[in-house]
């Protein structure tokens, strides 16, 4: 998996986007949509979607076989099980069974392999670059993740109602909020709203 900067830029469906960077690939992913309510958010509709998500950086998994039905139901599987997973983990739950179960099956495939390039100095993926070695890769690195020293820092936004998950990887350990630009200015606004309403 590519080092570098991690993030997407998430759309609500009633309007606005915002910065959002989960702290992996994996939890980035588990942020491409939903079940039940969050279907609302789903952006990998077809199997083009699903290539076109992992070309993107910092995977750069550009597909040399075209992603097919059969890989998107399984990429959305997978996405919901890492979902619940790192959920379970912030809750300090047991993790569901199933999850870890999915989990363990992506992972079993063969991942991608990085190849290095003929001057030396920069690296791709070693074709053919197939969807299920891309979701592979990320079931692996969320094994990674939950078996590791980061899986405590696993938290979800304290904003009201935000479900947002993510791997708090700074020095301090105190990151809260999805993005500061949502959720930690909203908390801001009503700070200072309280504030002002109790005033002297």
């Amino acid at each position: 998996m590519r080092t570098g900067a991690t993030g997407r830029v998430l759309h609500d469906p009633k309007g606005g986007s915002f910065w959002f960077d989960a702290g992996a690939v994996c939890l980035d992913f588990a942020h491409t949509g939903g079940e039940g309510p969050y279907a609302v958010f789903e952006t990998l509709h077809e199997p083009a979607d699903l290539a076109e998500w992992l070309a993107r950086p910092p995977l750069v998994a550009v597909l040399t076989v075209p992603a097919t039905t059969r890989e998107l139901t399984a990429a959305r599987t997978l996405r919901q099980a890492v979902w619940e997973a790192a959920h379970a983990r912030a809750a300090g739950r047991p993790l569901p069974t199933g999850a870890v179960d999915v989990i363990n099956r992506a992972a079993a495939g063969p991942p991608l392999a990085p190849e290095l390039a003929a001057d030396g100095t920069t690296a791709g993926w070693a074709p053919p670059v197939l969807a299920g070695q891309a979701l592979s890769t990320l079931a692996r690195e969320m094994i990674g993740l939950l078996s590791g020293p980061l899986s405590e820092r696993i938290r979800v936004c304290a904003g009201d109602n935000c479900p947002l998950v993510f791997v708090d990887s700074s020095r301090p350990g105190a990151r809260r909020w999805c993005a500061m630009e949502r959720c930690g200015n909203r908390h801001k606004l009503r700070a200072l709203r309280a504030r002002r309403a109790t005033g002297p």
